[in-house]
């Protein structure tokens, strides 16, 4: 591909007091166009990846990019929306703009304010992710449809709890270490494991320690074509970055399967040249841990049934064979729905370029990144290779 990835910036994720959807834009907008070395005028297109769904009363947003400088006035600004997977398709978008040579550099951020909004309202707008017709009344929203998916995968394959609280102590233990993350605090495979007061069910066998977090947050990139890259300061390349669209009714696939997210791992692979095995690291999708254990089995780590071998064996932790998550993933780290494909890309360069801090796994030279609106239903794979 002829795009990579020149400058970034990450906004922490939390509750963010004080801050707006503006002001969350348009704070990583600058930041990273800082990171990158450039100046607005460089700027030859704008993505800006806003699911909203009912989280923002100001549903026209684009332009709300062109607030961090009054010089990207008349710059080219679209936003695109694809579920969770939102931020990971205003990428894909920036992309195709570089490689289409329509432009040389563009500015690509990402965002969402989830948590002025009502508990019960929030509910309501991620369920919107799923095909309503038959999952409209699913009882917990989201968590609920998921919730399913992992009572499904028990009855097929036996009760994985003991590897759902592993991949959820794994993922809380990461994140302590990443300065962006909501939840910064090691709970240990214990609490994740029992049910408890501050641990309740919330969706079959989903506790609150298997769902990721409502996040506010943003995250940007400046992607730029080769030859303009190869002169910035830094440089990461896209070896692939593939897209794979799958029926929304879950009615019409085996769920339990993820084929989407197979096939998409799948393109990438052989795109880029490797195995799964030669990545460094991977960041994965953990909006509820029964999606990271089935993930794993759809890139190809580990045979169909077995995902939860993986996790108990430690094959994924940090210091593991192939670290998956070590920002913490949407577990710790926070899930601002347009944010979140954005951020992966962005904690992947950081890792590939030496900068990710205590998060850092030493000597990682290759990054995988899969990204997933719905479920299983928008899949998006990246892999990136530093070169500057």
């Amino acid at each position: 591909m002829n795009a990579c990835i020149v400058g970034w910036a990450h906004s922490r994720f939390g509750k963010l007091e004080g801050e707006t959807l503006e002001s969350l834009i348009v704070g990583v907008a600058r930041e990273a166009l800082d990171h990158a070395g450039i100046g607005p005028e460089d700027v030859d297109e704008i993505v800006l990846g806003h699911f909203n769904a009912g989280f923002s009363a100001q549903d026209f947003t684009a332009s709300l990019v062109l607030q961090a400088d009054d010089r990207l006035r008349f710059k080219p600004a679209t936003r695109v929306e694809n579920a969770c997977a939102t931020g990971s398709a205003a990428v894909r978008q920036g992309l195709r703009a570089v490689d289409s040579g329509a432009a040389r550099i563009v500015l690509v951020v990402g965002a969402e304010q989830m948590t002025t909004t009502p508990g019960p309202e929030v509910g309501k707008n991620l369920l919107r992710a799923s095909y309503l017709p038959e999952d409209g009344d699913t009882p917990a929203g989201f968590a609920g449809v998921f919730g399913k998916i992992a009572h499904g995968y028990f009855q097929r394959h036996g009760d994985q709890s003991d590897a759902l609280a592993a991949i959820a102590a794994k993922n809380h233990k990461n994140g302590v270490d990443n300065p962006y993350a909501q939840m910064r605090k090691d709970f240990g495979f214990d609490f994740c494991r029992q049910e408890s007061e501050k641990n309740p069910f919330v969706a079959g066998p989903l506790k609150r320690t298997d769902c990721s977090l409502v996040s506010d947050g943003a995250a940007a990139l400046v992607l730029a074509d080769f030859p303009t890259a190869l002169t910035m300061r830094r440089a990461v390349a896209f070896r692939a970055n593939e897209h794979v669209q799958d029926f929304l009714p879950m009615s019409k696939r085996d769920i339990l399967l993820f084929e989407g997210c197979e096939e998409a791992w799948a393109r990438a692979l052989k795109k880029a040249g490797v195995a799964i095995g030669d990545l460094s690291f991977v960041e994965t999708h953990d909006c509820f841990t029964i999606a990271e254990l089935i993930e794993y089995e759809a890139m190809g780590l580990a045979k169909r049934g077995e995902g939860g071998k993986v996790a108990l064996e430690g094959l994924t932790a940090k210091d593991g064979k192939l670290p998956v998550n070590p920002s913490g993933g949407l577990k710790a780290k926070g899930h601002p729905i347009g944010a979140t494909g954005v951020s992966m890309h962005v904690l992947t360069s950081m890792q590939l370029t030496g900068e990710a801090g205590g998060i850092q796994v030493p000597g990682a030279t290759l990054g995988g990144i899969f990204n997933m609106g719905g479920a299983a239903v928008a899949n998006y794979v990246s892999i990136l290779d530093r070169i500057r």
